[in-house]
């Protein structure tokens, strides 16, 4: 392969420059506009210092100008590093040292933050996308040519949502995004320049950049990018703007299906759904097909590409907690403690193998070495492989409870309670046990009065004893998330850490 990711927004721009490229609610811009807006951020940049290699880093809410500057990043053979905007100055400082960009893109409302950021750095150059490159959008820019790069080369550093410590920068190649993506053309069938996702996560995120944004580039689709997750803004959307692919956490397929209008909508132009980050409740699968949609649980990290392996549409339904066999060049295995290969239906760690799987972490090689061991991407996930090969997810390892020596699994009894009516969502966190070690608490937030009591009733009644939470909190607000839209549990045993000088165990 040769070429890299700006040449295929060059092609397009050829061949048709005027299909939209992005649709940004309702702001619009034709690949003619998208490759000569580009072009003059590249020259900008260019007069900022910024060549092949260098890093430029983003902060800010979605937008088309976060499009346009990423592209024009890469026309230098520049480096893209996004930042998660809602991070405060200490922790983008963290960010800036890391990677160390010649100059960052940011949102006006972040500039103080961003000057604070960079107190340590005052050489990084700190430019607006409200007015540096909002500016270059109108008007035709002179044609910059890439410089002749290696596939191999470094697009993007993204980095990880840090749930198990300082967030480490995942390296995306030319040559990796390329690659899962024509694997991933292979499986989900994509009609030329007829892609047409719908993206409401942050752009800052693997869903948002990879599968968001360049996917859409590279096969010469309309991406529909959105400011933010909004319900009902994104149901008008799925069904008036013939929406081809919507991926997400199953909250985003929830929230949608509650709204008014959900049942008549027409939705038939949505043929890829795919939910990640928790298991899928039968009766959300059951509410989208009937509408004939299949949702498909799928399985991955940041750090194989984003996605891996997606169930089969024929056995989603039948199969909902399964994530499937892989992909059409990566491999799944689960092994035990020794690297051996465990029989089908006994749980182990989760080990990948594929064209997205990154080559490393940036500038961290000692992380490294222990998470890519003899060409296998070592996940931390607990997993169990079925005798056709299907993979179930079972949970992070680092999650995991031990209570008097016995591994509990919090997704486990999560996807127990979530059964239970009333229960909008729900958490399970490990806290400290005098007697046990640890044993688990749940984080509830129900949408009416629920009772302690039947909560842990209704585990008992489904599960060993040993697994059933001992602890039931009641919240009144919604669980915290991440930019995925995955729960934070970090956070939550942070809150939580004095639970049980706090709160009495429930009987």
């Amino acid at each position: 392969m040769s070429g890299t990711l700006v040449s295929t927004l060059t092609w397009w721009a050829r061949n048709i420059p005027d299909q939209l490229a992005i649709d940004f609610d309702g702001d619009v811009v034709t690949y003619r506009q998208l490759e000569s807006w580009a072009d003059g951020i590249a020259a900008d940049l260019v007069a900022a210092g910024v060549g092949r290699g260098d890093r430029v880093a983003l902060v800010g809410q979605n937008s088309l100008e976060w499009c346009a500057a990423t592209l024009g990043a890469l026309k230098l053979g520049a480096v893209v590093a996004p930042f998660n905007h809602r991070m405060v100055a200490r922790e983008l400082a963290g960010l800036l040292e890391d990677c160390e960009p010649t100059v960052v893109y940011g949102d006006d409302a972040l500039r103080e933050r961003l000057e604070e950021a960079r107190r340590e750095q005052p050489g990084v150059v700190l430019k607006s996308f409200q007015s540096d490159v909002r500016s270059l959008r109108d008007g035709t820019h002179a044609p910059v040519v890439p410089p002749v790069s290696d596939v191999s080369e470094t697009a993007a550093i993204v980095y990880t949502s840090g749930t198990t410590g300082k967030p480490k920068g995942v390296i995306f190649t030319h040559a990796t995004i390329a690659g899962e993506m024509h694997e991933w053309s292979l499986m989900e069938p994509i009609l030329p320049n007829g892609f047409r996702p719908l993206l409401v996560l942050p752009l800052f995120t693997a869903a948002g950049l990879v599968w968001g944004l360049f996917r859409t580039i590279l096969h010469g689709g309309t991406l529909l990018l959105q400011p933010r997750f909004d319900p009902a803004r994104a149901l008008r959307v799925l069904a008036d703007q013939k929406v081809t692919t919507f991926t997400g956490p199953p909250i985003l397929f929830e929230q949608v299906a509650a709204q008014p209008g959900f049942a008549e909508a027409d939705l038939t132009s949505l043929t890829t759904a795919h939910v990640g980050g928790a298991r899928v409740p039968v009766d959300l699968l059951a509410s989208w097909q009937r509408k004939g949609v299949s949702l498909r649980q799928i399985y991955g990290q940041t750090e194989i590409g984003g996605s891996a392996t997606v169930m089969p549409r024929d056995e989603a339904m039948e199969h909902p907690e399964k994530c499937g066999w892989g992909g059409a060049f990566t491999r799944i295995r689960v092994v035990d403690p020794e690297g051996v290969d465990c029989p089908p239906g006994t749980p182990g760690q989760i080990l990948l193998r594929g064209p997205g799987m990154m080559p490393g972490y940036w500038r961290n090689e000692e992380a490294t070495r222990t998470t890519i061991v003899d060409g296998w991407l070592h996940t931390g996930d607990m997993g169990i492989l079925d005798e056709r090969g299907y993979l179930t997810f079972v949970d992070r390892m680092k999650d995991m409870i031990i209570s008097g020596g016995l591994n509990i699994s919090p997704t486990e009894i999560e996807n127990v309670l979530q059964e239970m009516p009333g229960i909008e969502e729900v958490a399970v966190i490990a806290v400290e046990d005098a007697k046990f070690g640890e044993t688990p608490a749940a984080l509830i937030k129900a949408d009416g009065p629920i009772d302690p009591a039947d909560v842990v009733a209704h585990c008992n009644e489904r599960m060993a004893d040993y697994k059933v939470p001992r602890y039931v909190v009641l919240l009144d607000e919604a669980l915290p998330r991440m930019a995925s839209g995955k729960i934070a549990k970090r956070d939550l045993k942070a809150t939580y850490a004095d639970l049980p000088r706090t709160h009495g165990k429930v009987r």
